[in-house]
Order: C-alpha cells, then sequence, then structure tokens
C-alpha cells in the first residue's frame, strides 16, 4: 500500500506534457491521461495541411517521451466526466482516483452558434483536421484540371481561409505559395497560379493581437504571395460551394468549393463538465474562469492550465491560447505541488510574454518581441530557430530542418498525398461516361 500522492493529468498538449515533465523528481504517481497516443506540436500543423510536412513530423509518442520518467503512466483512454465528491476521473471504461487533478484538455474550433458549417468548412486542430485540409487542397487543383466548365474551373480554384489570425495568416499564405511555386508546371489543362486565395477578416486589420505595423506588413506579404485580404469582412453563411460575407451595408457572395476555418475556438466539451460539478464559472468560449494560482475556487486540488483556462488576473484580460502560455502553467503547477508537499506556499502565477511569431511564406514572417519588431527574412529565420527549438524530439527537430532546407531550395512540398475517400463524385461520373 503507497501513501505517494495521486496526480492525474488529461491532456498530453504542451501543458499537460509540461506539468508532467516538470513533476519527474516530484514523490509522486503520475498518470497522464490523453485519447491520443501522441503529443501534437500545433504551430506547425498547417504545415502538414498545406503539404509541407508530413504527420509524423510534428507529432511524437506519449510513452516515448515520457519513457525514463519512473514516477509516470500513460493511459490512453477517454475522460467522459469527474466525480469530485470521490476525487475519481471518469473514463469511458472505468474511474481513476485522483489526490490532485491537472485538466489540460485544450479547445476545439467555434463556429459562433453556426456549426452546420463545419462540413463546409473544416478548422485545424488534429492531425486528422490537417490531412482533411490537405485532401480538400489538392483535390481542388485535381479536379479543375478535369473540369471543362469555366465556372467550375473558378470555383475549385478559389479558396477562402476564414479569420486574420496567425493560424489563417499561415494557411493563406502557404496557399499562396502552393499556387505561384509549388505546382507550377504540375498540370496541363490549368494554370495553378490562376487559383484565387482569399482571406476574411471581421475587424479592420488581419493579426489583430499584433502591433499594427507587422499586421500592415504581414498583409503587404500576403499580397505578394497573390492572397486578397479583405478586412471587415463578416461572414453571414458558408455553403459547399459559396461563403456569403457582409461588408458594412453590402452583403456579397464568393463562389469557391474550397473554404477553410480559422475563426474561433471553444473549450472542450470537459471543461463544461468540470465546470458543472464544481460550480466553476465559463467564460463566452467554454473557457473555465480559474483563480490565480490555476486553481478552481474551493477546489485547491484542481488545476485547469492552457488554452481551457481563462486567467484574467495579471493584466485584466485572458491570457492568449498559446503555446507558450500552455507551458509555463504546466511548470508553476509542478512547482505549487511540490511546495505545497514541501508545506510552502507560491505566488500566483504571472506569465512572462517571449513574443509572438506567424510565417506568412518562403522568407516572410513577423515577429513581436515586445519593443523590438521583426518581419521579412529576419523575422523569417527566427521564426525557423524558435519552432525547431519547441519540438520535442531531437529526430524530429533534424526531420523538420532537412525537410524545411529541402523545401527552401526547391520550392516544393513533398508530403503532397490525397489520402481518405478522395473520388469525388463529378469524377466518378465523367470516368463512367469514358466507359
Amino acid at each position: 500500500m503507497t501513501n505517494q500522492q495521486r496526480i492525474v493529468i488529461i491532456g498530453g498538449g504542451f501543458g499537460g506534457l509540461h506539468a508532467a515533465t516538470s513533476l519527474r523528481n516530484v514523490d509522486a504517481n503520475i498518470t497522464l491521461i490523453d485519447r491520443r497516443n501522441f503529443h501534437l506540436f500545433q504551430p506547425l500543423l498547417y504545415q502538414v495541411a498545406t503539404g509541407a510536412l508530413s504527420p509524423a513530423n510534428i507529432a511524437a509518442p506519449l510513452r516515448d517521451i515520457l519513457k525514463k520518467q519512473k514516477n509516470t503512466e500513460v493511459l490512453l483512454a477517454e475522460v467522459q466526466d469527474f466525480d469530485l465528491a470521490n476525487q475519481e476521473v471518469i473514463l469511458a471504461d472505468g474511474r481513476i482516483p485522483y489526490d490532485t487533478l491537472i485538466l489540460a484538455a485544450g479547445v476545439r474550433h467555434h463556429y459562433f452558434g453556426n456549426d452546420q458549417w463545419e462540413s463546409s468548412a473544416p478548422g485545424l486542430k488534429t492531425i486528422e483536421d490537417a490531412t482533411e485540409i490537405r485532401r480538400r487542397v489538392l483535390l481542388a487543383f485535381e479536379t479543375a484540371e478535369r473540369e471543362t466548365d469555366p465556372d467550375e474551373i473558378r470555383k475549385w480554384l478559389t479558396f477562402v481561409v476564414i479569420g486574420g489570425g496567425p493560424t489563417g495568416v499561415e494557411l493563406a499564405g502557404a496557399l499562396g505559395e502552393i499556387a505561384n511555386h509549388t505546382l507550377k508546371h504540375n498540370f496541363r489543362h490549368i494554370d495553378p497560379a490562376s487559383a484565387k486565395v482569399i482571406l476574411l477578416e471581421g475587424t479592420d486589420r488581419i493579426l489583430p493581437p499584433y502591433p499594427i505595423d507587422l499586421s500592415a506588413r504581414a498583409a503587404e506579404s500576403l499580397t505578394k504571395l497573390g492572397v486578397t485580404v479583405r478586412t471587415n469582412a463578416i461572414v453571414t453563411d458558408i455553403q459547399p460551394d459559396r461563403v456569403t460575407i457582409r461588408t458594412g451595408d453590402q452583403t456579397e457572395i464568393i463562389d469557391a468549393h474550397t473554404v477553410l476555418w480559422g475563426a474561433g475556438v471553444q473549450g472542450s466539451p470537459l471543461g463544461r463538465r468540470l465546470a458543472t460539478a464544481a460550480g466553476a464559472e465559463l467564460d463566452r468560449a467554454g473557457r473555465i474562469i480559474v483563480q490565480p494560482d490555476l486553481t478552481l475556487p474551493n477546489h485547491p486540488e484542481i488545476f485547469v492550465i492552457g488554452d481551457l483556462a481563462n486567467d484574467t488576473h495579471q493584466t485584466g484580460k485572458p491570457l492568449p491560447g498559446v503555446a507558450q502560455v500552455a507551458m509555463q502553467q504546466g511548470r508553476y503547477v509542478a512547482r505549487v505541488i511540490q511546495a505545497r508537499q514541501e508545506g510552502q506556499t507560491l505566488p500566483p502565477f504571472h506569465y512572462r510574454d517571449l513574443g509572438n511569431m506567424a510565417t506568412i511564406g518562403r522568407a516572410a514572417a513577423v515577429a513581436d518581441l515586445g519593443r523590438l519588431h521583426f518581419s521579412g527574412w529576419i523575422g523569417w529565420m527566427m521564426w525557423l530557430f524558435i519552432h525547431l527549438l519547441y519540438i520535442v524530439q531531437y529526430q524530429s527537430r533534424l526531420l523538420v530542418f532537412i525537410q524545411w532546407g529541402w523545401s527552401y531550395i526547391t520550392r516544393n512540398r513533398a508530403a503532397r498525398l490525397i489520402t481518405g475517400n478522395h473520388i469525388l463524385p463529378m469524377v466518378k461520373e465523367k470516368d463512367a461516361e469514358r466507359v
């Protein structure tokens, strides 16, 4: 029988994984639960979606990462609910007891009450999302190659990206590169460079959290890649072949078969279940409002970190949903747990902002480092170095570095694979006509 503290961490993303690794020297039994068996480096997910990298380049098995950490076990399981009275996590196939619970379940896409849009405009949060987007983008060019109707060709070669945050900007820039460079001379009946990439943003500028000068430079870089940036454009409807937007008093329909979503996120459903069980508050995005030490009111044994946590104590505004916030929170919670074991307390969590970066395309990025702003080639080199530094496994860093180097020299994207059920009804009908 052991009296060691039982720590349960839900979620193997940046927050959960950094909490687990930071607890490696703590006298405790740690259980990391995730419904996936890998840690995903989400900042590079858009590169999988646009064929620059393969899924394995940005994902690392959790068991491999933690194999030398003897106080930690990994469970592949689906968390369904929480029994706070008995301090147990309810799984689809059992229960796990805890003394301390860390919830780092992240967020998912948010369509602002229009969930029916998801089938026509997939978001980008998982490996499956990325491969689905890659499938749709590459199929659009393949279908246009076989189409004879000029109007249909134009629809297939029109790509609409909704949301001018980092995800939308990076997706739009990558699509511009694919159309203008990667696919050059790959087709015989269409010119990929004639493709139209449209980035829609509801506010007055893209990258709203960034300084105004960097937003302007990002817009200039996108324009050079052939991307049309539309600001103050509110999406009012999405159908499989069109997007309806409102700009001021004007309504406009954009004909397009490929629409990608990067406009909003909402908390994991686990956040609502935990908040209901604990009597905690949620914000409008479904994130749990936490105390200064990232615990829940009246539940000092429960921590919520990462994108699922709404922490406003430092600035009066929620901390941004970026990897560095989750990593710092994971490390902080580990220190709090260790301090408690030693009968000590720590001051509230304080986020140290190391800056924000977004890449627009080849040799073009913006970097906000507080008083210092960088863009263009210098910003791009900084972006490359930082992202390589934070990829979890050395082997993955090396593979990504080699892939990036080859892509820079050749402008090629080696992972341009169409996977899944990719035969379109239109293609089937044409094949039938030829038989």
